[in-house]
């Protein structure tokens, strides 16, 4: 029997227990030895940085202290040659009371007898190139030397030559009259001291430097050690797997860059895990649905090898049985190709008309009240033949959990973004107990004992395959007694303009 009620919509609204893709929890990382590694590079780099810091800021401490000291000094310079040339300009003889004219000398005596030179500061006078007077008549006789050279300047002269006691600095000025050089003025200033005094304070910040290049390091090679210490952790865990046990995992603290290596790591250890174990249960299940038709071809081929059985008797149930294997062997490959990139062939389809095409493959398959429901509307961005597949492992599950003439129904519907095919039946519905796991591979519900089922438990396996390749999930609505819903449920991607 079979009815047909069909209303066109795009929204539904449903209760469901879904059944999610396993997520993948989040956790740690990846290390090295202490002394051998990333450790010893890392503080290595440090002191390095730091060291080469604290010397350019010495260096450049220092010549910006000298700098300031030769600043000071030749601005002192230049305000004693300022008051002479003023006395020279507008003083008058105090002996006299009128300007000085061409007396040279009278404008040095009253210069040095007025003004006082500061600490480390000289005055020369040169009179017709010799030396006339000085506030340092005992200076040590390189100095002497090299001022006696000044005495016979014709221009304003200003630089520097090294003293006993370190570099003098010094500024010359003739003193013209009436055209002619008269005399020489010599101003110096012995910067020893002040060297001395540069010195003393870069070495004490040198001393501070060090100190805290000394603490700075202990700190970072402690600081270190504690960011690193995932790494160790992630290489203890690595060394401690076996693909007998893979529970171990690295503890996460924080969310910095070491933080996310630990969860990476972490994450490629559940996946490993979620292998292993896939793999384990894969061999068994395998090997227990193929070890079964096998026995039964051998056993055959025993009786007929025996002649206790007829050919026409044996090669059918052979036959069968090569193709249940047959079968089994291409829904496995199924398996194994759904998490690769190259599994799905998307296009652009209509919900509508994939739908209707459900229905029409549907309706022969056996002798139930096929019914359909409604019809969503809308375009997916599928692949139509994989899409296709899933939905009719829904229908014969569908099937193999009915009696004939009891209802079966199809449906499709987008709501939300998403688009949804469901099955529903009215069978005897999913136990709760059962629902985590009947999507398993080789799962069978509880009668399968009771029934006639030509798969190997691979059917919902592969629809959920196929579900979360679209970037979708298979959802489950049942109550034990009242029949069953399954429903595909994958996003609706916009369509390209």
């Amino acid at each position: 029997m079979m009815t047909m009620t069909m209303t066109t919509e795009t929204t539904e609204t449903t209760e469901t227990i879904e059944l999610e893709p396993e997520s993948e929890r989040r956790s740690g990382l990846i290390g090295r030895p202490l002394w051998r590694g990333a450790r010893v590079r890392i503080l290595a780099w440090v002191i390095g940085l730091l060291a080469a810091s604290t010397l350019a800021t010495l260096a450049l401490e220092r010549q910006v202290l000298t700098g300031r000291v030769e600043q000071r000094v030749d601005e002192s310079l230049d305000q004693e040659v300022e008051e002479f040339r003023r006395l020279v300009r507008d003083g008058r003889n105090p002996l006299t009371g009128r300007p000085f004219g061409n007396d040279v000398a009278a404008i040095f005596d009253v210069f040095l007898t007025r003004n006082v030179p500061s600490e480390n500061e000289d005055y020369y006078t040169f009179v017709r190139g010799r030396p006339f007077r000085s506030t340092r008549p005992d200076a040590d006789a390189g100095v002497i030397s090299e001022v006696r050279v000044l005495g016979a300047a014709e221009a304003v002269e200003r630089g520097g030559f090294s003293g006993p006691d370190g570099e003098v600095r010094y500024l010359a000025v003739p003193v013209r009259l009436d055209g002619a050089t008269r005399g020489v003025f010599v101003v110096t200033n012995r910067l020893g001291e002040e060297e001395d005094e540069v010195s003393d304070v870069v070495e004490v910040n040198a001393i501070v430097a060090l100190s805290v290049l000394f603490v700075a390091s202990a700190l970072a090679f402690l600081a270190v050690g504690r960011v690193l210490a995932p790494l160790r952790d992630a290489v203890e865990t690595a060394r401690s797997i076996t693909e007998t046990d893979l529970t171990r995992r690295i503890e996460v603290v924080g969310d910095d860059e070491i933080a996310d290596l630990a969860r990476t790591f972490n994450e490629m250890l559940d996946r490993l895990e979620a292998a292993f174990s896939t793999q384990r249960a894969f061999l068994s299940d395998a090997g227990h649905e193929l070890r079964t038709p096998i026995t039964i071809i051998q056993g055959h081929l025993d009786l007929l090898a025996s002649g206790a059985a007829q050919k026409e008797d044996v090669l059918p149930i052979v036959e069968d049985e090569l193709d249940r294997m047959s079968r089994l062997v291409e829904d496995l490959l199924l398996l194994a190709k759904s998490r690769r990139p190259n599994f799905l062939h998307l296009r652009h389809e209509d919900l509508d008309e994939l739908t209707q095409e459900l229905f029409s493959k549907a309706s022969p398959l056996a002798e139930r009240d096929w019914r359909l429901e409604r019809v969503g509307v809308g375009r997916l961005l599928v692949d139509r033949q994989r899409m296709t597949q899933a939905a009719m492992n829904l229908l014969r599950n569908a099937i193999e959990h009915t009696e004939p003439g009891e209802r079966i129904s199809l449906g499709s519907a987008i709501r939300d973004g998403s688009a949804r095919i469901w099955v529903s039946d009215a069978g005897p519905g999913v136990p709760a107990a059962e629902r985590e796991h009947i999507f398993e591979r080789f799962a069978r519900g509880p009668d399968a004992h009771l029934r006639r089922r030509e798969g190997a438990g691979l059917g919902l396996a592969i629809a959920r395959a196929v579900a979360e390749a679209h970037g979708g999930r298979i959802t489950l609505e049942s109550r034990e007694g009242e029949g069953a819903t399954f429903a595909i449920v994958i996003p609706v991607a916009e369509e390209e303009s």
